[in-house]
């Protein structure tokens, strides 16, 4: 007796998008009714502060909007290259073993000279970091539209440097300016949160701009987006050399290395702020390669491009909570929400991993995923200003990333290039650091108290 499959292309219910719109509006309008007189932010990290504290000079809401304005451009141009490079390898029909390639060459340039940008962004200045980060991707967007699809290679590494840098560069200039400019400590924590909320809302507006840059731009050649993105770039540049202002001149390396090795290697709190944030950095990075997939399992028709604003979605969503939880009506200790998040968050992969799922209930788990990544990122960041002094934030981040990339690294060539590594198996190694990255949150609040009780334990 023969079987009749019928096929059918899956994609959320439009109920989906405005039950996240609605959520995320109301979390934002009815948090000023609500949030308490005396907000519990964490404080600004100033027992070993070298930046001095300077009265307000420039308004913060200007400051907050236009850094914001240049945060969201600079992720709508990482958006625009990660999106059309899906299209761009389909284009040039390279198999799934040269599409793996490719990705192992960012990761390989992420782990061996990312590493270091970010200690390269400290003793330079954040402004020059960011700076650079644009210019990759003009250098990017220039290259692929003369020399085709030889330069996929290139380009691959040239993101993989840009990435490293928007990952430590544009929070840390965004925090060194906020305390030099003497603006309020506990607006800092606002705007940590908001990135979150704006860099989720980028890769719905890159999605939407390279599928119309894409379908504007079939039989004219595929340039199109990519050349967008470096006229982004050149924007994103000219503003930042125009209005942003450098970081004070350093003490060098060696002086580097020694605040390095003082306040941070010595510093068993941080190596647990290391840790968590390269569970976290994996967990994403894997579920970015893993998730389509994973949805596609056994032959499943499904409308990829529709379920993205449904992830970004609810990681705003995540995002938004967090005013509520340090500064609202909850007032939850950092540590005890972020435990939970975790936890959460790796027993959604846990359930991805070991049991299989119809579509509806793993864009449910994605999307509780997301959320919790939206809640914990900021508040990760938030750490960062309570225990690493500013001058030490962009190294610290990126040298936390390193484990985390050398882990991505291997998952590319086990997995993807040997295939000796199911699925499953490296869907529960996110799982292992997210649940590990729970008790790390553990530690770090029993330290706390005991360091409230002794200030020199640690």
């Amino acid at each position: 007796m023969g079987v009749v499959i019928e096929t059918d292309f899956w994609e959320p219910n439009t109920i989906s998008y405005l039950f996240l719109f609605l959520f995320c509006l109301s979390s934002l309008l009815l948090l000023p009714y609500f949030k308490t007189a005396s907000t519990r932010i964490i404080p600004v990290f100033d027992r070993r502060r070298m930046l001095p504290t300077a009265s307000p000079s420039v308004p913060f809401l200007h400051f907050q909007i236009w850094f914001l304005l240049v945060y969201f451009l600079c992720s709508v141009i990482e958006g625009l290259e990660y999106m059309f490079g899906q299209f761009e390898y389909d284009h040039y029909g390279l198999s799934r073993e040269w599409m793996v390639v490719a990705l192992t060459l960012g990761c390989a340039a992420s782990l061996l000279v990312g590493t270091f940008l970010g200690v390269l962004s400290d003793v330079i200045g954040h402004r020059k970091a960011c700076m650079l980060f644009c210019i990759l991707h003009i250098f990017t967007g220039v290259l692929k539209s003369v020399t085709n699809h030889q330069s996929i290679w290139v380009a691959s590494i040239c993101l993989g440097l840009a990435s490293s840098i928007s990952s430590c560069s544009f929070e840390t200039w965004m925090v060194a300016e906020h305390e030099k400019l003497g603006h309020r400590k506990e607006l800092l924590s606002e705007t940590l949160w908001l990135m979150t909320f704006f860099g989720a809302g980028s890769v719905v507006a890159s999605l939407v701009l390279t599928n119309s840059l894409a379908s504007w731009s079939a039989g004219k050649g595929i340039v199109l987006p990519s050349t967008a993105a470096a006229i982004l770039a050149m924007i994103c540049i000219a503003y930042i050399s125009r209005e942003w202002n450098g970081s004070p001149p350093t003490s060098g390396i060696r002086g580097y290395k020694m605040s390095f090795s003082a306040y941070i290697l010595s510093d068993k709190r941080i190596w647990l702020l290391a840790w968590v944030q390269a569970c976290l950095h994996f967990s994403v990075a894997i579920f970015w390669i893993l998730w389509s997939p994973t949805i596609v399992a056994d032959g499943r028709e499904v409308h990829l491009e529709m379920i993205y604003p449904c992830l970004m979605g609810a990681s705003m969503l995540g995002s938004t909570a967090v005013p509520w939880l340090i500064g609202g009506p909850l007032s939850v200790a950092m540590e005890d929400f972020l435990m939970g998040a975790f936890a959460i968050a790796g027993l959604v992969l846990s359930i991805v991993a070991f049991d299989y799922q119809e579509i509806g209930v793993l864009v449910t788990l994605f999307c509780i995923f997301h959320a919790c990544v939206g809640l914990i990122s900021p508040s990760l960041a938030i750490l960062r200003t309570t225990f690493v002094p500013i001058e030490l934030r962009a190294g610290m981040i990126s040298l936390s990333h390193a484990p985390a990339n050398a882990a991505i690294l291997f998952v590319l060539i086990e997995g993807g290039y040997h295939c000796s590594l199911g699925n499953a198996t490296i869907w529960a190694l996110s799982t292992f650091g997210l649940l590990t990255s729970a008790g790390c949150m553990h530690v770090l609040k029993r330290w706390r108290k005991q360091t409230q009780k002794d200030p020199h334990s640690f």
